[in-house]
């Protein structure tokens, strides 16, 4: 049985909310009592998203975003300060996966493109939400690295990359934001059950099997279990939790 939560009036922001990691925990925010505010860049399947939240009784703000331009990372955050009054909690979640690639080879529009989402897009993200919690005095900021974030894989430098940058912002940033009542954690999430993971199974980009074994469990997390930890490190039970990198991941690094 998952612990639960009392979020009550309180709002969160979750990126990349239109499916998989990001769907879950948006939908496990506002099961807790909190109004919710989901961006995607995907129109489609954000509205699909928040008609079934907001059909549930749920409080919800859908809004298209695109991580990688800040000025439409700054005008969501902002929408959701003004639709709702507050910004208490933000999963920084939307990222891409890219195909395995020798590192002499992979071409430097994959790099880009791969650490524009999974780094810039954090970054962008994070720093908007600082800003209204700053103001206001208290906060919570989630960002999605990965296992890729504290391990390295042979064919995925591009892509561990975009997911190193991604701890070392949020350990820099709350050691800032400490002192000022805002907590930045990071969560590292292994091989998770996801519509993303399931395209790169289709691709032939990851065998299932060899997934599920690399996982000291024996099988595929859920992304039901990411919006758990999610939840945990924005609740008052995790108050004393600041500038981690928790892996989310089967035991998969501590082997």
């Amino acid at each position: 049985m998952n612990p639960t939560y009392d979020f009550t009036g309180q709002v969160a922001l979750v990126t990349g909310a239109g499916s998989g990691m990001g769907l879950a925990t948006a939908r496990a925010f506002a099961e807790a009592g909190a109004a919710v505010a989901l961006t995607d860049i995907s129109t489609q399947a954000l509205d699909a998203a928040a008609g079934d939240l907001a059909g549930g009784g749920h409080q919800v703000l859908a809004l298209t975003c695109d991580v990688t331009d800040e000025h439409q990372v700054a005008a969501a955050v902002d929408r959701t300060v003004a639709t709702f009054g507050r910004l208490d909690m933000a999963y920084n979640n939307a990222g891409i996966q890219i195909p395995p690639s020798d590192a002499a080879d992979e071409a430097i529009e994959v790099f880009d493109r791969v650490n524009a989402i999974n780094l810039r897009g954090v970054w962008a993200s994070m720093k908007h939400e600082l800003r209204h919690m700053r103001a206001q005095g208290g906060g919570a900021i989630v960002n999605c690295s990965s296992l890729g974030g504290l391990v390295g894989i042979a064919g995925r430098a591009s892509y561990h990359a975009s997911k190193h940058g991604v701890i070392g912002l949020t350990t820099s940033a709350a050691l800032e934001y400490a002192p000022r009542n805002i907590r930045i954690n990071a969560i590292c999430p292994g091989t998770i059950d996801t519509p993303m993971v399931s395209d790169m199974i289709a691709k032939g980009e990851l065998d299932r099997a060899e997934a599920e074994a690399g996982q000291p469990i024996n099988r595929l997390g859920t992304a039901d279990e990411i919006a758990q930890a999610v939840l945990w490190l924005c609740s008052p039970a995790a108050s004393f939790v600041i500038g981690v990198a928790l892996p989310v991941d089967g035991g998969y690094v501590a082997r």
